[in-house]
């Protein structure tokens, strides 16, 4: 298998954390990415150009992570995404509120550091940062109900909160730290560990 990746895709470091933590890492060759000028390969596994895209040895490709997280979660026990229903749900609804976080942060990142910033929207801009420090809120408030162990949802959230820490930290820490104490002790402890450093955005 080949994974199209950028190292600062906090989506495609969500597969990468996954494929670590299930020991499939030593099956995927990975390719890095300029997801600004991407590759012909990349188009060829994706027409949407984005990261991360899977490649399988058969030839056909998958992407959008939460597509790629379940197919490699389908190749080796134990599961991360639980198949008993009720359980699965929840992890899959920590992923999506994970990877909205992740959407309203990419989108405020773009904004800021992708147009003059004459031609920037300020409204667009405020609503995202409204988006990431209510979502933080909530999760802050739900830390209890997160699905421990190994479960996707961790990782989904701990990829989604690395991003802010790499490129929005002051929505993250300085004055607002005060305001996610669990939150923090929680992603401080977790960004420690083996697979999340080896996934560092850089």
């Amino acid at each position: 298998m080949k994974l199209f990746y950028s190292p600062t895709s906090p989506y495609a470091r969500k597969v990468r954390l996954l494929a670590i933590e299930k020991g499939l890492d030593t099956l995927i060759e990975t390719v890095t990415i300029d997801t600004a000028n991407p590759a012909p390969e990349l188009l060829n596994a994706n027409p949407l150009g984005k990261v991360p895209a899977l490649w399988l040895d058969h030839g056909e490709t998958i992407f959008d992570s939460p597509v790629i997280c379940r197919y490699l979660d389908n190749l080796k026990q134990p599961y991360w995404i639980p198949r008993e229903p009720t359980a699965e749900i929840e992890v899959l609804r920590w992923e999506a509120l994970a990877d909205g976080l992740t959407d309203a942060a990419y989108n405020l990142v773009m904004e800021q550091r992708g147009r003059p910033e004459q031609e920037r929207s300020p409204r667009a801009m405020e609503r995202w940062t409204t988006e990431i420090t209510r979502t933080l809120r909530y999760i802050e408030t739900h830390m209890a109900t997160l699905p421990s162990g190994t479960t996707l949802a961790p990782l989904a959230l701990a990829a989604a909160l690395g991003y802010l820490d790499f490129r929005l930290s002051h929505l993250l820490r300085s004055e607002r730290s005060e305001q996610y104490p669990t939150l923090l002790a929680w992603y401080d402890t977790l960004r420690e560990s083996p697979a999340m450093r080896a996934t560092q955005p850089s």
